[in-house]
């Protein structure tokens, strides 16, 4: 698999997290390889506006696009996440996403932010990524900016989106899964056991 080298996020510790599935793990900017793998991640930290720049100067709304329109796994991680969406709002700016699901990253309604730390999740009973996890299971959030409304009823490819919610101050999209498109808001090779459950959940839907 391939984890996609833009210039933005954890990228070191996603591919040791990813390692540790028995997944054969590549870092590259090389829009061949990223589109020929079994499974593509697009991580993020930072601005949403800087992410959606950088992911774009290495030709990533193409292959995210091209890797979709096969049926290709792609899995987001945290401002990855977002900037799946259709357009993200921080200090005022707007910028654009790559579009793949309708919705705005905004700032969350919380008394304390960023959003930091250990944090539940409420799944779906047929979750592929939380599969083996229970209610209480935590994971490991840093954003102060997140989807805090779900607007779209059928996904991609015909698959009616599986939509997993948290809650700092106001309920907010922590992961959905829709056919070949899984995101996390939260960083799932930062949440120890649970975020290894997880990686290995969609690393054995590649195979």
């Amino acid at each position: 698999m391939v984890i996609l080298d833009y210039g933005s996020g954890n990228l070191r510790s996603a591919e040791r997290a990813l390692q540790r599935t028995g997944a054969e793990v590549t870092v590259t900017a090389d829009a061949k390889a990223a589109l020929e793998a079994d499974g593509l991640v697009v991580p993020g930290v930072g601005a949403f506006a800087a992410c959606a720049e950088g992911l774009r100067s290495v030709n990533g709304e193409y292959i995210v696009d091209r890797r979709l329109a096969g049926g290709r796994p792609v899995l987001g991680i945290c401002v990855g996440m977002q900037i799946l969406f259709s357009t993200g709002v921080e200090h005022g700016i707007k910028a654009d996403g790559l579009g793949q699901w309708p919705g705005t990253v905004e700032r969350l309604h919380a008394d304390v932010l960023p959003h930091m730390g250990w944090n539940t999740v409420r799944a779906p009973e047929n979750s592929v990524l939380f599969a083996g996890l229970d209610a209480q299971t935590r994971f490991y959030f840093v954003h102060s900016y997140a989807v805090r409304t779900w607007e779209l009823e059928s996904g991609l490819r015909g698959q009616q989106p599986l939509v997993t919610w948290a809650e700092h101050g106001e309920p907010f999209v922590a992961a959905v899964e829709n056919g070949p498109l899984s995101a996390t808001q939260f960083h799932p090779e930062k949440s120890g056991e649970a975020g290894a459950v997880l990686l290995r959940n969609w690393v054995a839907t590649l195979r």
